[in-house]
């Protein structure tokens, strides 16, 4: 090394005043990479710098949303103080009278109009020790029924699917770690390179490893590009296509008959179903040739191993948890459950997508999956909180449900906890339009979200950086997220937020708490001997072992690492297979002359969910800058729709304007927009209200619309 290549190292070297290493985990999706954030102090300005933590999940890896997370959290419009709408405009206050307005504002809500009045809308991005406070917090002190969460609208379908058929619900039913090992894989309206790139390598390893890989999806994407076979599946019918492939299945004789005789139940009705219904049928439905169904099925159906997963493109329709369930229909039928290299997946869209629904967010759920309505579970988790199980209130209503009670004026008061429901909604201009009726409303965000607009109190709420507390990711494993990063300003955890508030509404005995690992030992014993058992796992063991997969019902206990090994959760042990229609029971829109084309939604790897993180990250905002419509050259030019020119997207519920961007990748019949912009290219404002009759899923991934030129439209 030259004496000037010296001198220019210790120049940086003295430049470099102080440097702090923060330990955390992404905020983003459900793979939950462990990470490191450098924060250097270069003069006089900082400098940032993240990095891989090697874990169980990702081995160190992070992807591009991970690796600019860090952005966001130090943001210039981060809320830093309680602040109140006065006049029309917010204005700066103190905790003690945000508190005092909470205090007044329930009190009085409740006094005219009920306890059922105030409604509580969770998050899915939030620690299980505050999503099980959240919970707690509704029942115990506002006594509501109405509680819900954001996760409504993304894991509800694969999650009734799944106790529906199995008897419960954990995101894989086997580790990762078996997927590179597996012959064959069905990956059915996921775009896991775009919305979980550090699980691709488990994928791409698989496929070195000779898997067949079989991908369903309305358009070409850099996952279908991993796969030997795509199905270019017409949206909505995805329930369809699974029927053709298990007639093909069991009428060619690719079932495990000894498996379906120990351990299924439903099978006969099945197979009298799809034996009475035509493979030219399923073509017609679907636009899936005969000969592609045929090849899915017996590859699928003849391989010793096996492994389906699910996500939003199958899940988020009116018939999404009748969808799944057929694809469960498929794994029981050939017997690829409980074995070694065999399993379901529903790949969790959100960071806490998997715990965030185990533990009372959702308005049927106490912790532990219990059910509400369930006697002894309301006796059981009463007795860890120290009430009467009588003063439990019952079964609310889901997530958009809430919001048209609310325009009902049956609900008058919310706090809203870390989502944004502007947004994420379908039918978007209702719930504003609702949302603006109500009474008094509390969000608690990062920052004014297009919902806090309408809010009459925010508060600052910590961000990953800042907030420590366990995760449960796609594997359904429990991670501890460390986060030593001071929070900026008056800023306070969602689970302090939670703690006072509780103070001033008089029920300080039940939330005493003064850290995340006091709620998490309460979390523990509430959860013990349910289906979701965290009782084992401790913040010393999760330190030590990087993360256990539950049901963990001892301190001894190792996790489960393969569930239905022996049986399944049901009281028989036997798992559950029911006829699912080609059609859902709630009627999908139809496309006609008047809206000709199907749109479907979903997200780009720059983004996350309703992009208020992501859009205020410089790194990430410049990759996709705005909204598109990705359309087919052929339908394009048929509706003289220039490249890369405005375009009005408009359905029978409202209309966006958007960029259009040629793609010989998805069919002629579909369009897609991503769901991450809000206003004016908010897609869900396009999405209409119709829900799943069993989960309350809205129909996200198809719509019929109509498209022009904006040049041709007043806007």
């Amino acid at each position: 090394m030259t004496e000037l290549m010296l001198k220019y190292f210790r120049k940086k070297q003295q430049e470099v005043q102080t440097e702090k290493i923060y330990d955390t985990q992404c905020p983003f999706c459900s793979m939950q990479c462990k990470m490191q954030l450098i924060e250097q102090s270069i003069v006089s300005r900082k400098q940032y710098k993240t990095v891989g933590i090697d874990n169980p999940t990702t081995h160190g890896r992070v992807c591009v949303k991970g690796l600019n997370a860090y952005q966001h959290a130090f943001h210039k419009e981060r809320l830093k103080y309680p602040m109140l709408k006065v006049n029309g405009e917010f204005v700066r206050i103190t905790w003690e009278q945000a508190l005092e307005q909470i205090k007044d504002q329930f009190t009085r809500i409740q006094d005219e109009d009920g306890l059922n009045a105030l409604a509580v809308y969770g998050s899915a991005s939030i620690t299980n020790e505050e999503a099980y406070l959240l919970g707690k917090f509704a029942r115990v002190a506002l006594k509501t029924k109405y509680i819900d969460y954001n996760g409504r609208l993304c894991m509800s379908a694969a999650a009734s699917a799944a106790s529906q058929t199995f008897g419960m619900d954990r995101g894989l039913t086997n580790s990762l770690a078996e997927i590179p090992y597996t012959r064959c894989i069905i990956l059915a309206g996921t775009n896991i390179a775009e919305c979980q790139p550090t699980i691709m390598p488990y994928f791409e390893k698989a496929k070195e490893n000779g898997a067949f890989i079989i991908a369903i999806d309305p358009r070409e994407t850099s996952t279908t590009k991993l796969a030997d076979l795509h199905l270019k599946v017409k949206p909505g019918t995805d329930a369809a296509l699974a029927n053709g492939l298990l007639k093909v299945i069991i009428e060619e004789n690719y079932m495990d008959e000894q498996f379906i005789q120990e351990r299924a139940n439903g099978f006969d009705e099945v197979a009298e179903y799809v034996r009475s219904i035509k493979l030219a049928e399923i073509e017609e439905i679907t636009g899936v040739s005969i000969n592609q169904i045929r090849k899915a099925a017996i590859t699928f159906g003849k391989e010793e191993t096996g492994m389906i997963f699910t996500a939003r493109g199958v899940e988020q329709q009116t018939d999404g948890a009748a969808a799944v369930r057929n694809f469960l229909n498929i794994l029981v039928a050939t017997g690829k459950l409980g074995k070694l290299h065999c399993g379901f997946g529903a790949i969790t869209g959100q960071g806490n997508g998997q715990g965030a629904r185990e533990h009372g967010q959702k308005a049927d759920q106490l912790p532990g999956y219990r059910l509400i309505e369930n006697e002894a579970h309301r006796t059981q988790i009463a007795n860890v909180w120290g009430i009467h199980p009588e003063d439990l209130p019952g079964k609310g209503v889901s997530a958009y449900e809430m919001m048209e009670k609310i325009d009902e004026r049956e609900i008058t008061g919310m706090f809203l906890m870390c989502s944004n429901p502007v947004v994420s909604n379908p039918n978007a201009h209702f719930v504003k339009n609702a949302l603006k009726k109500l009474k008094f409303l509390v969000a608690v965000d990062l920052f004014i979200s297009e919902t806090a607009k309408l809010a009459d109190l925010i508060l600052p709420t910590s961000s990953y950086l800042e907030d420590a507390g366990t995760m449960t990711n796609v594997e359904g494993r429990v991670t501890l997220r460390e986060a030593s990063c001071p929070c900026p300003g008056e800023v306070k955890h969602d689970w302090q937020i939670i703690v006072e508030i509780a103070r001033v509404m008089g029920k300080e005995k039940y939330f005493s708490f003064s850290s995340a690992e006091e709620i998490f030992n309460e979390l523990r014993l509430a959860s013990r001997g349910g289906i979701a058992d965290y009782y084992g796992i401790t913040y010393e063991r999760l330190r030590k072992e990087g993360g256990i997969l539950w049901p963990c019902p001892e301190l001894d206990h190792k996790g489960t690492t393969r569930l239905f090994e022996t049986s399944f959760a049901h009281p028989d042990g036997k798992a559950v297979m029911v006829v699912v229609p080609n059609k859902s029971v709630v009627p999908k829109e139809e496309v006609c002359s008047e809206y000709p084309l199907y749109l479907t939604t979903g997200r780009v790897m720059s983004h996350y969910l309703t992009g208020v993180q992501t859009r205020r990250s410089p790194a990430l905002a410049a990759r996709n800058i705005e909204s598109y419509m990705e359309i087919h050259p052929t339908t394009a030019r048929k509706y003289q729709i220039v490249d890369h020119s405005l375009v009005k997207i408009e359905s029978r519920r409202g209309s966006i304007i958007v960029r259009s961007k040629y793609t010989e990748e998805i069919r002629p019949d579909t369009i897609f927009v991503p769901f991450h912009w809000a206003d004016s290219q908010n897609v869900n404002n396009l999405v209409g209200e119709e829900l799943d009759p069993v989960c309350r899923m809205p129909g996200f991934k198809l719509s019929a619309v109509k498209v022009k030129p904006v040049n041709d439209v007043n806007i």
